[in-house]
């Protein structure tokens, strides 16, 4: 396939945490603001099993929350011209994802699928996981999350339509709060022939239960 790169929109050449990257504090003041939080719970940050989580939690935070250094744009820009005149839907299914819920800062999790009418060029399935990836892996809302997808590829690739549905169990709802375990939450969001003609939408959902005629 002979591979096509397209330019960044303006809003994905944009680091997603450029201004807030002045201010960051260091290692030192992020492991001491957890050592307040353990004290905050009444535990001893001092004792044998918690001396070194403050340094165990500010790593994991740097791999949880590595989408706020990822920008999805450079991620979609390599496509594929050469499909053999292809052009109806690529459907990536059951993507998985783990978040964290802006709110209360604990996981969300679930599957994406993610859905596109290419126009001209395809992008490798791949980097549609990546995408996804890039945005659970900041503080975030669902429902955000749904448009920030749907908006990347949308911008990037410009297909005739793009189609994102996300299922999710949110620990603020089973941990905490009405404690109900099990709850899936679930938001949708459609461009182009996805929005406008309802046999598309129709096609969408019955290739994700797996029952097209």
């Amino acid at each position: 396939m002979d591979a096509v790169v397209k330019p960044l929109s303006v809003r994905q050449t944009r680091a997603p945490a450029d201004k807030l990257n002045d201010n960051r504090p260091s290692r030192e003041e992020a492991e001491a603001a957890v050592r307040t939080l353990i004290r905050w719970a009444c535990d001893d940050p001092e004792r044998e099993g918690l001396k070194d989580t403050p340094e165990r939690v500010v790593k994991a935070y740097e791999e949880l929350f590595a989408g706020y250094r990822k920008q999805p744009g450079e991620i979609l820009e390599r496509t594929f011209a050469d499909v053999a005149g292809y052009d109806d839907m690529v459907l990536v299914k059951d993507i998985e994802f783990y978040s964290h819920c802006e709110h209360h800062m604990v996981p969300f999790y679930g599957k994406v699928h993610v859905a596109y009418f290419p126009d001209r060029a395809v992008v490798g399935l791949s980097k549609l996981a990546r995408v996804v990836d890039v945005f659970a892996q900041r503080l975030q809302t669902q429902e955000t999350m749904t448009a920030q997808i749907v908006e990347a590829i949308q911008e990037t690739l410009k297909p005739r339509g793009v189609a994102v549905l996300v299922e999710a169990e949110h620990m603020c709802m089973c941990m905490r709060g009405v404690r109900k375990r099990g709850a899936m939450t679930v938001t949708s969001q459609f461009t182009g022939l996805f929005r406008d003609d309802p046999a598309e939408q129709t096609r969408f959902f019955t290739m994700l239960r797996g029952f097209e005629k």
